[in-house]
Protein backbone atom coordinates (compact mmCIF):
# COMPACT_ATOMS: atom_id res chain seq x y z
CA UNK A 1 0.00 0.00 0.00
CA UNK A 2 1.13 3.56 -1.08
CA UNK A 3 1.23 6.33 0.75
CA UNK A 4 -1.35 7.57 -1.53
CA UNK A 5 -4.03 4.32 -0.82
CA UNK A 6 -3.89 5.93 2.80
CA UNK A 7 -4.12 9.68 1.88
CA UNK A 8 -6.78 11.53 3.29
CA UNK A 9 -9.72 13.11 1.39
CA UNK A 10 -7.78 16.46 0.91
CA UNK A 11 -4.06 15.65 -0.68
CA UNK A 12 -1.90 17.25 -3.33
CA UNK A 13 0.43 14.96 -6.37
CA UNK A 14 3.07 16.54 -8.32
CA UNK A 15 1.24 14.39 -11.77
CA UNK A 16 4.59 15.35 -13.93
CA UNK A 17 7.01 13.31 -11.29
CA UNK A 18 4.27 10.55 -10.45
CA UNK A 19 5.59 7.08 -9.96
CA UNK A 20 2.63 4.65 -12.29
CA UNK A 21 2.50 1.26 -12.34
CA UNK A 22 2.31 -1.00 -15.35
CA UNK A 23 -1.74 -1.44 -17.00
CA UNK A 24 -1.16 -4.39 -19.47
CA UNK A 25 -3.36 -3.26 -22.68
CA UNK A 26 -5.09 -5.81 -24.33
CA UNK A 27 -3.12 -6.72 -27.60
CA UNK A 28 -6.47 -6.64 -29.67
CA UNK A 29 -6.15 -2.48 -29.10
CA UNK A 30 -3.20 -1.82 -30.73
CA UNK A 31 -3.59 -0.71 -34.28
CA UNK A 32 0.40 0.18 -34.44
CA UNK A 33 3.36 0.85 -32.94
CA UNK A 34 4.40 -0.96 -29.25
CA UNK A 35 2.66 1.29 -27.10
CA UNK A 36 3.10 0.96 -23.34
CA UNK A 37 0.31 2.20 -20.63
CA UNK A 38 1.33 3.03 -16.80
CA UNK A 39 -1.12 4.52 -13.92
CA UNK A 40 -2.21 5.24 -10.63
CA UNK A 41 -4.97 5.45 -9.28
CA UNK A 42 -5.05 8.22 -6.71
CA UNK A 43 -8.71 7.56 -5.22
CA UNK A 44 -11.41 5.66 -5.53
CA UNK A 45 -15.31 5.41 -4.23
CA UNK A 46 -16.33 3.05 -1.43
CA UNK A 47 -18.79 1.70 -3.89
CA UNK A 48 -15.91 1.94 -7.09
CA UNK A 49 -17.97 4.21 -9.01
CA UNK A 50 -16.05 6.99 -8.98
CA UNK A 51 -12.24 7.01 -10.02
CA UNK A 52 -9.57 9.51 -10.28
CA UNK A 53 -6.02 8.86 -11.13
CA UNK A 54 -2.84 9.36 -13.55
CA UNK A 55 -2.66 7.36 -17.19
CA UNK A 56 0.28 7.57 -19.31
CA UNK A 57 0.54 5.64 -22.68
CA UNK A 58 3.81 5.57 -25.00
CA UNK A 59 3.41 6.40 -29.36
CA UNK A 60 1.37 4.26 -30.95
CA UNK A 61 -2.14 3.37 -32.14
CA UNK A 62 -5.22 1.99 -29.99
CA UNK A 63 -8.58 1.30 -29.72
CA UNK A 64 -10.59 1.51 -26.84
CA UNK A 65 -14.57 1.88 -25.48
CA UNK A 66 -14.55 4.69 -23.37
CA UNK A 67 -16.35 5.56 -19.57
CA UNK A 68 -17.87 9.05 -18.69
CA UNK A 69 -14.16 10.88 -18.18
CA UNK A 70 -12.82 13.97 -17.75
CA UNK A 71 -9.51 14.85 -17.86
CA UNK A 72 -6.62 16.97 -18.12
CA UNK A 73 -2.92 16.88 -20.52
CA UNK A 74 0.01 17.28 -18.48
CA UNK A 75 2.15 16.13 -21.23
CA UNK A 76 2.24 14.92 -24.54
CA UNK A 77 0.01 15.02 -27.39
CA UNK A 78 -2.69 12.78 -29.07
CA UNK A 79 -5.27 12.69 -31.78
CA UNK A 80 -8.12 10.96 -30.56
CA UNK A 81 -10.88 10.15 -33.34
CA UNK A 82 -14.00 9.34 -32.07
CA UNK A 83 -16.20 7.15 -34.35
CA UNK A 84 -19.11 8.79 -35.82
CA UNK A 85 -18.40 12.04 -33.95
CA UNK A 86 -15.28 14.64 -33.61
CA UNK A 87 -11.27 14.39 -33.96
CA UNK A 88 -9.75 15.50 -30.92
CA UNK A 89 -6.10 16.85 -31.05
CA UNK A 90 -4.92 17.07 -27.15
CA UNK A 91 -1.67 17.96 -25.81
CA UNK A 92 -0.63 19.88 -22.75
CA UNK A 93 -3.41 22.20 -20.71
CA UNK A 94 -6.14 19.92 -22.85
CA UNK A 95 -9.45 19.21 -20.79
CA UNK A 96 -11.33 16.35 -22.55
CA UNK A 97 -14.32 14.98 -21.80
CA UNK A 98 -15.35 11.56 -23.23
CA UNK A 99 -18.37 9.99 -22.95
CA UNK A 100 -19.75 6.29 -21.87
CA UNK A 101 -19.84 4.11 -25.09
CA UNK A 102 -17.29 6.24 -27.29
CA UNK A 103 -15.37 4.07 -29.42
CA UNK A 104 -12.08 5.75 -29.74
CA UNK A 105 -8.58 5.33 -31.82
CA UNK A 106 -6.01 7.06 -30.11
CA UNK A 107 -3.08 8.07 -32.28
CA UNK A 108 -0.36 8.85 -29.69
CA UNK A 109 2.56 11.13 -30.96
CA UNK A 110 4.27 11.53 -27.73
CA UNK A 111 4.41 9.99 -24.73
CA UNK A 112 0.63 11.48 -23.26
CA UNK A 113 0.26 11.83 -19.63
CA UNK A 114 -3.26 13.03 -18.16
CA UNK A 115 -4.64 13.09 -14.64
CA UNK A 116 -8.47 11.89 -14.56
CA UNK A 117 -12.05 11.46 -13.08
CA UNK A 118 -13.77 8.78 -14.48
CA UNK A 119 -17.70 7.80 -13.64
CA UNK A 120 -18.64 4.56 -14.10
Amino acid sequence: MTNLDRAPVSFAVHIPDADLEPEPLDPSQIVSGEPVVTGKVLWESADGEQVRGIWQITPGIVTDIEANELFVVVSGRATIDVEGGETLEVGPGSACVLREGDRTTWTVHETLRKAYHISL
